[in-house]
Order: C-alpha cells, then structure tokens, then sequence
C-alpha cells in the first residue's frame, strides 16, 4: 500500500515519530518529551505527535505503529508491564487509537526492532533470524519461518533473561544470573566503575577520564577509549561479548536462525564487540564444527530501527 505509515517509538524520557515510506526510509521525524509518571498524559502525548506527522504528511498514512518497552501483547494491543513507565494491564492500542480516531498497531520494541531489520536491514534476506539489542538492557526479537516469535502471551524473544549463571548477580527482573547482567551498557558500565575505584595500573585510562569520579562515567566513554586503544576498556568489551556469545549459542540451540543481528547503543563499538562475540558463539555452539552456523552482524538501522519496524507492522497490518 503506497503512502507513509506512522512509526512511534515511546521510551522512559522521550517519544519519538517519524514517517516511513514503503522501502523503510524516514521521510519526517517529530519529538517530545515522555511525561513518564503519568499514564493519561502519555496517551494524549502520543495521540498529539501523531496527529502532527498526519499533518506533516504528503497525503493520507496508511497506518500508525507503536513501540514500547514493555511485554505486549501485540495481537490484544495490550501491555501487560513497562518496567520503565507506570503501564501495568493496559489497552495501549485501544486508549491511542480512541484518542485519534483510527486504529493502531501495537509492539514490543524489539520486536519492532527485529521486524525493521528483516524487512528493511541486514536481515532483508534471510526468513530466520534473531535480532538482539544491547543497550541499557539486552533485548531481543526473533523471527522463525518469516514471522515475530511472540509467544502465547506476547512475551516471546526476551533473550535478556535467559539465565547463564542462576548463582550470579541479582537482574532488574527479580531473578539472578540473566544474560542482561553480563553483557548489557549497565553491565558494562558497572565493572568499569570497579576498576575506577580500584588500584590497579589498568584502569589509569578510565580513571582520568571521569576526573576519578565512577559515576561519572558512561558506556560511551569506555567505548570510546576501547576505539583509542586503551587495553582495559578494549577487556571489558572483550568480556560483554564473550557472555553475549554465550548466550546467543544458547538462543540459537532452540532457534536455529540462519543469522545473528547485534544492534542497540553498545554496538556502536564495533568489531571490538563483534568480534569476541562471534568467538565465543563459535565456542559454545551445539554440534560446532559439524553443521551450519548462522552468521553474526551488526544491525544497519540503528536507533531507527523500531520506528522503522513499528511503522512497517502497521502498514502491514493495514493490507
């Protein structure tokens, strides 16, 4: 269907829109801030900036999708909990959609993510495919047999909460040991503010880069340094991709996609993540060296990737 679909993305402190032509390209974008505590004013937020880019827009838009962080229920348009914005038991699709007088198309973020990439980006090839987003946390989409794994509630894909290690740290989801407590921006963060605090020559890099102050100091930074060369934040990525490799071998034992796509802000270092990530997948993979294995690749979006996808899920939902 020709004409732009809307593509809203609502995170923890802003809300982000844009508009999306039939090959996945932004055409306009819009912003404002999310006023994150209360729910009826996030609605009406949302509804506005859709209203603007329906006003933007050449012509008529054939559909309006949303993202969230949150566990969706996307066939009821329903979000059961958002860890990060007051949403518990919420008809998002429905309370959107009264408000601007059309219906919407509601997603998990990196579902949405995971969609954009496959129809749009480095998975555009491939009918099987995991998408896993390392950011603040770790997300994930999987796509199987050209379709979004989602599960009998709409909480499939959460790859962030498989357990590697049950008697590690305790994870923001209440349980211990989850993959998002080794190998997110958080986790990273974390251990490089303890070599900020301790003795050792190696973290001289790190230390002068916050003034001596840890909490100063931001997964960019370490990113940043690693790019420079400095040996101990080059490590802590090294570490970070060794446990995501790990975890992926997992994912991929009952998934068996044809292709790993790594995306969200922590991927912005590169091989330097990339590439002991593929190293330790090829170590913990089942039945290595004798069969298939999928191949691992940056996402090509980026931070437009679950505008594009929640875009690209409405106007397919709209056919």
């Amino acid at each position: 269907m020709s004409g732009s679909a809307i593509g809203i993305d609502i995170g923890g402190t802003k809300i982000a829109g844009a508009l999306v032509d039939e090959a996945g390209r932004i055409t306009g974008r819009e912003q404002v801030a999310t006023p994150a505590d209360d729910t009826d004013a996030i609605i009406e937020a949302t509804a506005e900036l859709v209203r603007t880019l329906e006003a933007a827009a050449d012509g008529p838009t054939v559909g309006v999708g949303m993202a969230c962080a949150a566990f969706v229920d996307a066939r009821a348009g329903h979000v059961w909990f958002a860890p990060n914005l007051p949403w518990r038991d919420l008809d998002l699709a429905d309370a959107v959609g009264s408000a601007v007088g059309r219906e919407v198309v509601v997603d998990n973020d990196a579902n949405a993510a995971a969609w954009g990439e496959y129809r749009h980006g480095a998975g555009s090839e491939h009918d099987d495919m995991v998408l896993v987003t390392v950011g603040t946390g770790v997300g994930g989409g999987c796509i199987v047999d050209d379709r979004l794994l989602r599960g009998a509630f709409g909480i499939g894909g959460e790859i962030g909460h498989v357990a590697l290690d049950p008697s590690g740290p305790r994870c923001g989801c209440g349980n211990t040991g989850c993959l998002e407590v080794f190998a997110s921006g958080t986790a990273l963060v974390r251990t490089a503010r303890e070599l900020v605090t301790s003795p050792s020559p190696l973290g001289a890099a790190l230390r002068e880069r916050c003034g001596g102050d840890p909490e100063a100091l931001s997964g960019r930074d370490v990113t940043e340094l690693a790019q420079a060369g400095d040996g101990a934040s080059i490590e802590l990525l090294d570490d970070l991709g060794t446990r995501l490799g790990q975890g992926l071998a997992s994912i991929c034992a009952v998934l068996d996609p044809g292709l790993v796509v790594i995306g969200g802000g922590v991927a912005d270092a590169g091989d330097l993540l990339v590439e002991p990530t593929r190293r330790s997948f090829a170590r913990h993979l089942i039945g290595r060296g004798n069969r298939p294995s999928p191949e691992i690749v940056r996402a090509t979006l980026g931070n437009d990737a679950g505008i594009v996808g929640a875009a690209t899920l409405a106007r397919e939902a709209s056919t």
